[in-house]
């Protein structure tokens, strides 16, 4: 991969709505080796997605329920942890999922309605997978930066100093 390309991809990761004509005058290409770059880069799934970061506690309706789940797993002899992995990132509700070092050998993130459902996926879909030994859950209380945007910029506190 070339200069240009990891320049485009640093772009592209920070602000994916930046236009062509944009993009291509911030890295000096013309507009067409800048098409060129991005639609390669999809093809070779190194661009996977385009997504936006939305704070749904501002929206008018219930806000996703959020939650960490880390699994404790035996390994299968051979595939180590990715046959259990692709089993559990097919389910609808995992958002992401992660090997981890440490305690655990698997994070991972899934959403829903109300934590009752959250409780039901574990209990139901995720516990009785075989190689799932143990796991614990951790549930999103409020979220204060994510993919690098900060949620709520804390204003400055205006109240009157008081000394003794």
């Amino acid at each position: 991969m070339n200069e240009k390309e990891l320049e485009v991809l640093r772009i592209v990761e920070e602000n994916a709505r930046v236009d062509f004509n944009t993009l291509a005058k911030m890295v000096d290409l013309k507009e067409d080796e800048v098409k060129s770059i991005l639609k390669k880069l999809e093809q070779n799934k190194v661009i996977l997605n385009y997504s936006a970061v939305i704070d749904w506690s501002k929206v008018d309706i219930s806000e996703p329920v959020t939650a960490m789940i880390d699994v404790k797993v035996a390994p299968k002899r051979g595939v180590g942890f990715d046959e259990v992995a692709e089993r559990i990132y097919r389910f609808p509700e995992v958002k992401a999922l992660y090997l981890m070092s440490g305690a655990y050998d698997l994070q991972v993130v899934i959403e829903g309605k109300t934590m009752h459902e959250i409780a039901r996926f574990v209990s139901e879909k995720l516990s009785s997978i075989d190689s799932v030994l143990s796991t614990t859950t951790h549930f999103q209380l409020k979220k204060y930066k994510h993919d690098g945007v900060v949620f709520e910029e804390g204003e400055e506190d205006r109240r009157i100093v008081v000394t003794p």
